[in-house]
């Protein structure tokens, strides 16, 4: 789109004036000329004449040709102050359209480049001027807010800030200087590009992925509270009897614990030791927990049907407490042996773990079943607090078919898409098709014997974002999980 402004500012006035000069110097022109030619033709010093008009003539051009060149010059001159010869930029203003960016210097640059995320959290007194005085002083630092939370305290505030920092502010100097300005129990840690997603964005996301699955409810309370470790207390035991865990208090904290009512009896213990919960962090958990509960159970409806070797078909799919009578007679066409490998004790005792493990706060369950219907093999991915187990049971009937492979490269798969970094296995030295299926991983193992039980722990593949948490003074604190 042409600038009509613009275009009409560039065209120069015409005046009556210069028509009348141009005119008069015609004339003159004619009346030299006319002279001019009557001396050469009459006087003896005509051809000297003639010469010397040439040579006036030439440089009456060569005079007007300079003093054409210096006008146009002077008037596209740059304006006074820019050197350069680039337009003055007044504050504020942006540049013309297709006009040339101005190059960055190389502080410019670097600054640009040299930076780092930290997630930073500190409570400052709730009082006027209190979040003015840190942000002036995150200002001065060169540090750039991008998101901020508050939640509100008894006596105080915790202001959780996503910062973009320069690559040399350290964590302690950080920490010093939000001291200095009010700020008390500072608490940082390194950031990434995930935690660019706005906190209602996040949350939403979490709430999706309980909504679908139930076994993610343990997952999505981790990726809410941040690194923290989740157990779940039953009402009653394995072997039926009270545990005594009574229902926690709504809304009371213990500082770095947070109970919370597990709908399906029992509590959901969540201890995070680096960092205090807030109310406001509290009843966001509440929040998925009762979303959990009122959906009831529920699994993806996602399977696949393999073909083995010899030609039969299993389907794999997802398992959950809806599944325990087929679980049950399972276990019941399984020799001891098998069931000894499993649960590594007596055998009457299967069958009490098996309303716990299809349980989808304690993990997720694979299942494998024929065209007709039967269940055949069951492997669980188990959360044991901040790490996890995987554990695999195959019918006598269908082991040494590849089945018990199958299942535990799909449980790695999903600890890895859980953000796990490794799982482990209890077996015994004599469980040969549980040591193979482990070594087919092709993954890092490590082997330990306790009392005659062999632990296989995998070190998976992906890879977590590094920690650096810290204190108030840079003091360092041991990384959690």
């Amino acid at each position: 789109m042409t600038d009509v402004t613009s275009s009409k500012s560039t065209r120069h006035p015409h005046h009556w004036r210069h028509d009348l000069i141009e005119l008069a110097a015609l004339f003159t022109a004619v009346v030299v000329a006319d002279t001019i030619a009557k001396t050469i033709a009459k006087g003896p010093e005509g051809p000297y004449l003639l010469v010397f008009s040439a040579i006036a003539l030439v440089a009456t051009a060569t005079f007007h040709t300079w003093w054409a060149r210096r006008r146009s010059h002077a008037s596209h001159a740059p304006p006074a102050g820019d050197p350069g010869g680039r337009p003055a930029l007044v504050p504020g203003a942006r540049p013309e359209p297709g006009a040339p960016e101005e190059p960055r210097t190389e502080e410019e640059s670097g600054r640009a480049a040299g930076t780092a995320l930290w997630r930073m959290r500190t409570t400052v007194a709730d009082s006027p001027g209190s979040l003015a005085a840190l942000c002036t002083v995150l200002a001065r630092l060169d540090v750039d807010i991008l998101t901020l939370q508050t939640h509100p305290l008894a006596d105080g505030t915790v202001d959780e800030f996503l910062l973009r920092a320069p690559a040399d502010l350290s964590a302690r100097a950080l920490a010093h200087e939000v001291a200095a300005a009010g700020g008390r129990d500072t608490w940082t840690e390194r950031a990434d590009a995930h935690d660019l997603v706005d906190t209602p964005t996040r949350v939403l996301g979490l709430a999706t992925r309980t909504a679908l699955d139930a076994a993610e409810l343990p997952l999505a309370l981790r990726q809410l509270l941040g690194r923290c470790t989740l157990h779940s207390v039953p009402a009653v035991s394995l072997t039926g009897r009270p545990t005594g865990e009574q229902a926690p208090v709504e809304g009371v904290l213990e500082e770095t614990v947070m109970r919370l009512r597990d709908p399906h009896g029992g509590t959901l213990v969540v201890e995070r030791p680096y960092l205090p919960f807030t109310p406001t962090e509290f009843a966001r958990a509440r929040a998925l927990v009762e979303l959990d509960a009122r959906l009831g159970p529920r699994l993806p409806r996602g399977r696949d049907v393999l073909t083995l070797p010899e030609g039969n078909e299993i389907t794999v799919r997802r398992a959950d407490q809806r599944d325990l009578a087929a679980a049950r007679a399972m276990h019941d066409r399984c020799s001891a042996r098998t069931l000894g490998l499993r649960y590594h004790g007596p055998v009457g005792d299967a069958d009490r773990y098996l309303d716990h493990l299809l349980s989808p706060r304690f993990g997720r369950t694979l299942a494998v079943q024929t065209a007709s219907g039967r269940l055949v093999a069951l492997g669980h991915l188990l959360w044991d607090g901040d790490e996890t187990e995987v554990a695999l049971m195959v019918e006598d009937d269908w082991q040494r078919r590849g089945i018990g492979s199958e299942l535990l490269g799909r449980l790695v798969a999903m600890a890895e898409e859980a953000g796990c970094d490794s799982v482990y296995a209890v077996t015994q030295s004599s469980n040969t098709g549980m040591v193979a299926a482990m070594r087919a991983l092709n993954l890092p193992l490590d082997y330990q014997i306790e009392e005659g039980t062999l632990v296989i722990t995998a070190r998976l593949a992906s890879e977590r974002r590094p920690d650096a948490r810290t204190r108030q003074h840079g003091e360092s604190r041991p990384a959690e999980r």
